[in-house]
Formats: C-alpha cells, structure tokens, sequence
C-alpha cells in the first residue's frame, strides 16, 4: 500500500501522487456478486439537486458487499484482494467451504489464503467477525453494527477503526474515529482489526480533472457570485462578506451550526467527537 509518485511530466503530474496497487490480486471484479449502479448526480426523484457538485464521473459496477456477515460458524479463504471503485476502502473476496462467494472489506494485513469466519466462536484475528460480546476489552474493530441484523454501518471507510473500551450490561462503550464514545449493544455484530488502504488520504489528486473522474463537479465561491445568488455576492471588487459569519446559499449559518436533532438517540452518547485539530 505504498505511495507512487509521477514525474513532473505537466503541471497537472507535478505534485501528483496515486496507489501503488501491490496488494490487489485481480483486476476483474465477479460478476455475479456485481450489479448496475444508476448514478443521479445529485438529482432526486424530481430531477431537482439535492446534492450540489456532484455529477459525471467514470462508469461503475456496484460491488455487493457482505456487510451482515451472517454467514456463522462456516470458515471461508481469502480468494482476492480487489480494488473497489465505490469505497476507499479495499474489498476481499471470500470462497466459503459450501461453495459461496461473497465480498467483505479488507482489513489491514489481511493476505490471501488466509481463513476468516464469523460467529460467536470465531478467534480474536483480522477479518473474523463476532458478537461485541464475544470481543475482549481493548480490541481494534470495525464494520460495527447499530442494530442487530441489519449489518455494519459505522468505520468502514479505509484507514478507519473504533476500540472496544468496555462493557456493562446489554451495552459496550466503543470509541469511535472522530473521538466520539458511543454506547452500542454487545448483541451487534463487529468485524476485529483495521480497515486496510491506511494510505488513503495521502493521495493528491493533482489536477481538477481527476476530481471530475470521482463524480464531483466545480464549486464555486459565494464571494465570485452576484447578492442573487449568494449571501456572499455583490460588491465593487474583492470585498469582504459583510455579516456576522459565513452563510450558505440559503443564508443558513455555514459554520459552527449544530445539525443533530435526533433526541431519542442521544442517550448513547457517552461523549461528543471533539473539535478537529488543524
């Protein structure tokens, strides 16, 4: 998962960096375990945006990815190591003993022909997935469910783990990448060990074209538009923004304005994510 760097052959490979892709074993995704992905770009039912700056992009398959891992108690070998152009995260592919193939994420040092299995009697080692009951105190996991069945929803995205910190009664206390420590019931599934692709955000893009690829269109600044079409707009020049603090399109409060309003979860959050460090 090593960093590969481009020559200045143009201004736009200057500074430029991409994978290495040394651990992907095989180039072509299963087809069965693909389906079409119809993208909106940012439109809803509608037509309208919903989404602004997004749009475009390369053409994808969908992977489908086994994020319930209920598939107990059957131990599966590691087939391949694959690129998945809808994750940052890698994807594994997994041949069960019975015959079935299915994708999981990759965790770190996960290699293949190694054996993974889920279930409550499964071994504490990267790739297994358990009950968070069945998971000691003070182990790296990601791919945690919220509610029992309904698969992983949170730390999926590469790089990314959440540490089981302690457990009392039909609840664990897992603290969470942002900081955050969130009460989650030790009924619900976790996969052990740390999502792979650790070098994830190392990448520089380099040029604005290879941000068209992923599907995201320009944005423009309020400050560039008329008092129109933007809090921020109008004026003689270059001027400042002429209110209290930044707004949105919408002259909606753009920073430091809390969003969350969901009361009835509230309750399992034993501690709110700190502010980022600059």
């Amino acid at each position: 998962m090593a960093i590969k760097k481009y020559k200045p052959t143009s201004p736009g490979r200057r500074g430029m960096t991409g994978h290495s892709f040394e651990e992907i074993t095989r180039k072509r995704p299963v087809k069965s375990l693909t389906e079409r992905l119809h993208r909106r770009a940012g439109r809803n039912n509608q037509g309208r945006i919903t989404v602004r700056h997004r749009g475009g992009g390369h053409r994808r398959r969908y992977r489908i990815i086994d994020f319930k891992r209920d598939k107990f108690g059957v131990p599966g070998r590691v087939a391949s190591i694959e690129y998945d152009p809808n994750r940052s995260a890698r994807i594994a592919l997994i041949s069960y003993v019975d015959g079935e193939k299915r994708y999981i994420i990759a965790p770190l040092e996960l290699q293949v022909g190694e054996m993974v299995m889920s279930g409550p009697e499964s071994e504490i080692r990267p790739g297994n997935a358990l009950p968070i009951r069945s998971i000691p105190v003070g182990t790296m996991v990601h791919n945690i469910e919220l509610h029992e069945g309904r698969g992983g929803q949170l730390v999926r995205a590469a790089g990314t783990s959440a540490q089981l910190l302690a457990k009392e009664g039909d609840y664990a206390t897992v603290r969470m990448p942002s900081g955050e420590m969130r009460l989650i019931r030790q009924a619900c599934m976790a996969t052990i060990g740390q999502v792979g692709n650790t070098e994830h955000n190392n990448i520089k893009l380099g040029k604005a074209g290879r941000k068209r690829w992923l599907g995201w269109r320009p944005a423009v600044r309020g400050s560039a538009m008329d008092p129109k079409a933007h809090p921020h707009g109008g004026g003689e020049g270059r001027s400042p923004i002429g209110m209290p603090g930044p707004k949105t399109p919408w002259g909606k409060p753009a920073l430091g304005k809390k969003t969350r309003h969901n009361k009835r979860t509230d309750r399992f959050i034993v501690r709110r994510r700190g502010k980022k460090r600059r």
